[in-house]
């Protein structure tokens, strides 16, 4: 078997065939609260008290220690934080503690669809086992994890959701599915189709104005609360990709969501409506959702808030930040991230994506001056108005694999989001360590090269897939690997394969300057002029904002060519330096995590090459220009590159 052949059967048997390996629930897998957390502390229920959201407080030494919570599931986070603190050699002195979590409703959104596949998972199959006995066990471990680190809520189902969803059937396994999780303080959410009225209901539209659809929703949320009293709300994907939504009866983004809104009003319910809205035929996508959404700030009701993806695009290894988060200052809005790795080699690839959540979190948007973080903006401190609840949400990368997450590290991902959430002023660095202790060891000659290893492993994958602001150069369909010359079935006539990177003889990069769609100004300044200019735009994002002749000098005097050359090869110096730190691990780790883990590091080093092998080739027909003699040249040539398929996953 050629390596290839070997690669391509290394990603077939690791993404789809993932739900085939042994059941769930092997306890040294992973970080793994006790059932019933057990720590040394008195534990004071006050319900007096002035603590906000479920939160906690701890004082006292061993021995001598006590929690007090407002209510029972704060005082089980404050037993959870306790814990952890024993269990990373925290605790052993005087404690005075107290924590309140930065978002109120902090979400997985599971993409699993009823007949068990996970669109863009890369775990196994749906851990709900739709169409099967409850999986009783399995939930309430799964509930138990989410609990230690904070997270409070789950959408069970697809954003691309079917009308059948909201039968009768499945709402009462969701009520099944509810009961389990409760005594852990996750609420349920379901994502529902907009077209429901009609398809499920049998009414002749599901226009939000018509007052049957009201009435339809209506007794249908009331069904819901009826079985779900604690039913978190809606999530909804809108006029986005081919799927139903109010502007297919003329109507608004706001008038959708109001309608939904003021069903589940009476249950203290929410309605996160998506801003991802794509079309294939917008001149720039980057811009589509800030022109959608800005015309209709301050016009969606109190208990709607605008789920909008961490950068303009799509969950691109590296992005900026969505300028709707500068831009609408009346309306209530949540960060979405992809805790599933669909644009970053599925769970093949060791990426700890806390660091990519931080650079988001931490970057200032200027809307209300400088300190005008995302993070500030969307839990409330910059415009607390429009706020009734605040919400964070993680695109879930769970499954029925044996480890949960298809990687031993894609679960610090899962866990890194939920402390994020919980405390947004959480560095990388911190929860990476406390995840290793606890997942691993904290011995320190583990722990302090893994740790590296885990932090510079978002910037290793930028390099050597698509360094300098390149982005959404995937294959078409899977989004697994390179595919620079995609250009989709039946696109419009001007829709060249380089449409996002815009290659060509003069340059490379997308021009987003007033020159070109005017991205620039959809931010607040300075940030405008900044990115406007070849001269102040950081080079991470240069060909996110510009158009780059290939012969433009670089800060570190190369050209742009052999600078991007060098960013390829940059990364796969790191993959294979991952291989060397994993096999220096080895009398740490026992020898079946370890053995996984290997595997998966050879497969990213494969991965990392044939980035470098498609991308500076297929670039290179453009520039002209050789590959620098001083990086690694490309071992494969670019038309056997082309015809690799993978067609088998599934589009979102």
């Amino acid at each position: 078997m050629d390596s290839m052949n070997r690669l391509l059967f290394f990603i077939l048997t690791s993404i789809v065939i993932a739900g085939c390996s042994k059941p769930v629930g092997n306890d040294n897998l992973l970080w793994l609260p006790a059932e019933e957390c057990e720590v040394e502390a008195q534990v004071i229920i006050d319900d007096t008290s002035d603590l906000q959201n479920d939160g906690f407080i701890i004082k006292g030494a061993p021995g001598d220690r006590v929690i007090i919570a407002k209510t029972g599931i704060g005082a089980m986070y404050g037993k959870y934080a306790l814990q952890r603190m024993e269990r990373t050699g925290k605790a052993d002195c005087e404690l005075d503690i107290r924590e309140e979590p930065s978002y109120e409703r902090r979400i997985l959104n599971h993409w699993d669809n009823l007949d068990n596949t996970i669109e863009r998972g890369y775990a196994g199959w749906s851990i709900w086992h739709w169409g099967e006995p409850v999986p009783v066990e399995l939930i309430k471990q799964y509930a138990r994890l989410n609990a230690s680190i904070g997270i409070n809520g789950s959408v069970l189902n697809n954003v691309n959701a079917t009308p059948e969803m909201l039968s009768r059937e499945k709402l009462e396994r969701v009520a099944e599915i509810a009961d389990i999780m409760r005594p852990y303080g996750v609420h349920v959410y379901l994502s529902v189709n907009f077209s429901s009225p009609a398809a499920l209901g049998g009414l002749k539209d599901s226009d939000p104005l018509n007052p049957e659809v009201k009435k339809w929703w209506e007794e249908k949320v009331a069904e819901i609360y009826e079985l779900i009293p604690d039913f978190g709300g809606f999530l909804v994907k809108a006029n986005s990709e081919g799927l139903p939504g109010p502007q297919d009866y003329g109507r608004t983004h706001a008038d959708g969501a109001n309608m939904l809104a003021e069903a589940l009003e009476p249950y203290d319910g929410i309605v996160m409506w998506r801003a991802f809205v794509y079309a294939p035929d917008s001149p720039d996508r980057a811009n589509q959702a800030y022109e959608e959404f800005m015309p209709l700030d301050g016009k969606f009701h109190d208990n709607v808030i605008i789920q909008i993806k961490n950068g303009p695009v799509d969950f691109q290894p590296r992005e900026p930040f969505s300028p709707l988060f500068g831009g609408m200052s009346k309306t209530a809005m949540m960060v979405e991230f992809q805790i599933t790795m669909e644009y970053l080699g599925g769970s093949n690839h060791l990426v700890y994506l806390s660091t990519l959540f931080e650079e988001c979190l931490d970057s200032d948007t200027y809307c209300a001056g400088e300190g005008s973080t995302v993070a500030a903006v969307t839990t409330g401190k910059i415009y607390p108005e429009p706020y009734k609840t605040s919400a964070i949400a993680g695109v879930a990368n769970i499954g029925r694999d044996a480890n949960w997450c298809g990687h031993e590290f894609a679960q610090s991902s899962w866990y890194c989001f939920g402390r994020l959430g919980w405390d947004v002023s959480l560095s990388s660095e911190e929860i990476a360590r406390e995840w290793l202790a606890q997942t691993f060891t904290s011995e320190e000659k583990f722990v302090e090269p893994v740790l590296d290893m885990m932090m510079t492993s978002r910037e290793a994958v930028v390099d050597y897939m698509m360094p300098l602001g390149l982005h959404h150069i995937f294959a078409g369909i899977h989004h697994y690997g390179p595919e620079p010359w995609y250009a989709p079935e039946g696109a419009r006539s001007d829709w060249l394969p380089k449409y996002y990177h815009q290659a060509g003889p003069d340059g490379i990069g997308f021009d987003r300057t007033r020159k070109g769609s005017g991205n620039v100004d959809q931010y607040h300044e300075p940030l405008a002029s900044m990115y406007n200019s070849t001269d102040t735009c950081p080079e991470e994002l240069l060909l996110w904002f510009h158009h780059i002749p290939w012969t433009h000098e670089m800060s570190s005097g190369r050209t742009f060519w052999d600078e991007m050359c060098h960013r390829y090869d940059r990364g796969i110096q790191k993959a294979r330096e991952y291989i060397k730190v994993w096999d220096a691990a080895r009398p740490y780790v026992d020898a079946e995590r370890w053995e996984a883990v290997r595997a998966k590091l050879e497969i990213q080093e494969s991965d990392a090459r044939w980035w470098r092998d498609a991308c500076v080739q297929y670039f290179g027909e453009f520039s002209g220009l050789p590959v620098p003699a001083d990086v690694e040249q490309p071992e494969r040539p670019l038309e056997e590159l082309k015809k690799i398929k993978l067609n088998m996953l599934h589009h979102n």
